[in-house]
């Protein structure tokens, strides 16, 4: 069986953190497992409530940095800690329902040039999250802002982008794996260094899956599942707006603007 490790970046909300930890040990058996829980200093004490939390497993470690790094950084953290062969990077508001860890990590080594995976995943109502996508392009992603208000040609391109014109209920290659959930060799991981440091939000998942793919495949696992609550909060502040464009910027600069060659 594999070693495995996983990495939980939080921000805030300690019950949904602790929901997310107790799925985690609960389907995990293994011993051979390390959960890390990385807290930004969230401004809600969630961090100094996690390190008080007795979850009763020793395999859990808390880390509390003093200033919010965010994302990417926060699961850099974590980089040089790890001796794994695969790590998982997660969100705090995943929930297993099943053994999805070991048995995903098992699939991912046994799989010929695999380097990154992620399970399908679902909304707590059950609905299918359409989260595998092509490789980002300005025309997908600005399609994707406007379909739903236009549809037409703009569904269309929204579709392709989601991989929604694909048959997904077998393993299939993707080019943009999301970071509510990446299964990865941890290997590749290091190798490439992680996160992007240059990002502190928005895209930097599409990053490291371009810095993946340089190593190997990337995968949609579908016979594997979990539930991701999504708080996809709407983009009224203009200051994460205007983080988002400088995000997309970087991204398209450093990886052009083509399509891909999924």
């Amino acid at each position: 069986m594999a070693k495995i490790s996983a990495c939980i970046v939080a921000y805030c909300d300690y019950e949904e953190v602790c929901a997310a930890v107790r799925s985690i040990l609960h389907y995990t058996q293994t011993a051979d497992f390390v959960l890390y829980v990385v807290d930004n200093a969230s401004p809600d004490g969630c961090g100094r409530q996690l390190a008080e939390t007795d979850f009763g497993d020793a395999r859990v470690k808390i880390l509390c940095l003093p200033e919010n790094l965010g994302f990417g950084k926060g699961h850099n953290f974590v980089l040089d800690k790890l001796h794994s062969d695969v790590h998982f990077i997660l969100n705090p508001d995943i929930l297993l329902t099943q053994d999805t860890l070991p048995a995903m990590a098992d699939w991912l080594l046994a799989t010929p040039g695999a380097a990154m995976a992620t399970p399908q995943l679902r909304y707590p109502d059950g609905k299918l999250q359409h989260l595998p996508r092509r490789k980002p392009t300005p025309w997908l992603l600005l399609a994707r802002q406007l379909a739903p208000r236009f549809d037409g040609v703009f569904r269309k391109a929204d579709d392709h982008y989601t991989m929604q014109d694909e048959d997904l209920t077998r393993p299939h290659k993707i080019e943009f794996c999301t970071g509510s959930f990446m299964a990865v060799r941890t290997e590749v991981y290091k190798k490439i260094g992680g996160f992007d440091p240059a990002y502190f939000m928005y895209v930097e998942d599409a990053d490291l899956t371009q810095k993946v793919l340089r190593e190997g495949t990337v995968w949609l696992a579908p016979q594997f599942g979990a539930i991701h609550a999504w708080h996809r909060a709407p983009m009224r502040d203009a200051g994460k707006f205007k983080m988002q464009l400088v995000s997309m910027g970087r991204y398209f600069k450093k990886w052009g603007c083509g399509k891909g060659k999924v």
